[in-house]
This record gives C-alpha cells, structure tokens and sequence, in this order.
C-alpha cells in the first residue's frame, strides 16, 4: 500500500480550538472604546495581519476602519493572538498573511444601562382671591407640570 501525499506543500497556521475558539478570544478581548461609545459606533474593522513561522502575529494593519478608536482596538485585539503553525517540509520559514474582520456592536447590557439625564419636576396650582373663583378651580383643579432637563 502507498502512502497519500500531502495535497498542501506549505501548511497554513492554524488557531486552536478553530472558528469557534478564535470568536471566543476575540469577544473576550474586545473592549468597546469609550469613544466610539459615546458617539454611538458600531460597524466593522477589517484588519490584515501577518503570522510569522513560530505562530505570533507580527504586524497588523487596518485595511477598512470605522475610527473612534475601533481600529487600533481591533489591530491591538489581532497582536494577542497566537497560532499554531505545523511543520513545513524542508524547514522553510515563511510568513502567512490573513486578514479578518472585526465587528463592533454595542452591548445590549450597556444600551439598558444608560442613565436618564437628571429631571427636576415642579407643581403648582393656581388660586385666587376672589370667591367665586376659588369654588370654581375647586370644581376643575388646574395643576401644570414642567420637567426642566439640565
């Protein structure tokens, strides 16, 4: 019987755990900037990297970014992560370049927990002197409410 070749001469890296175990590294590191918070952000970062022979990522570079601080937070978020790169026949030392895309979408725990501006409400009612016109607003109270927001 024959050995099968390798359909692949150089061999890609890999993260461990794949797919689903690099979407839970991203999650988990990601942290919203405040910036982009603020002004309400939310879109997505496309980031290309390279993954030199032992795994690290080496450089990283915004190819299509959303500012506010996205960006630098996706690339810093891309440097963290480390691969696990096979051995490559002939011992060859070759950089892989990969690009993913980042997506920034503000939590829902933080859209509930926004905090309404600060309200002052006043009441007053309106009275007068004159007899019949006290036992008048007696019948049909007059009540006016004003929020003043600061």
């Amino acid at each position: 019987m024959t050995e099968k070749k390798d359909k692949h001469f150089i061999k890609k890296p890999i993260y461990k755990g794949g797919n689903t175990a690099f979407r839970k590294f991203i999650k988990e590191n990601l942290k919203y900037p405040k910036e982009a918070l603020k002004a309400k952000i939310e879109g997505t970062v496309l980031v290309r990297y390279e993954i030199d022979y032992k795994g690290k990522v080496t450089d990283a570079k915004v190819k299509k970014g959303i500012g506010y601080g996205c960006d630098e937070e996706a690339m810093r978020v891309i440097k963290l992560l480390k691969f696990e790169v096979p051995k490559n026949p002939r011992k060859l030392r070759v950089t892989f370049h990969k690009e993913n895309k980042i997506n920034f979408k503000i939590p829902k725990s933080i859209q509930k927990t926004k905090k309404a501006p600060p309200q002052s409400t006043i009441q007053y009612t309106l009275t007068t002197k004159k007899k019949d016109e006290v036992e008048e607003l007696e019948k049909k109270p007059v009540s006016y409410f004003y929020t003043i927001q600061y």
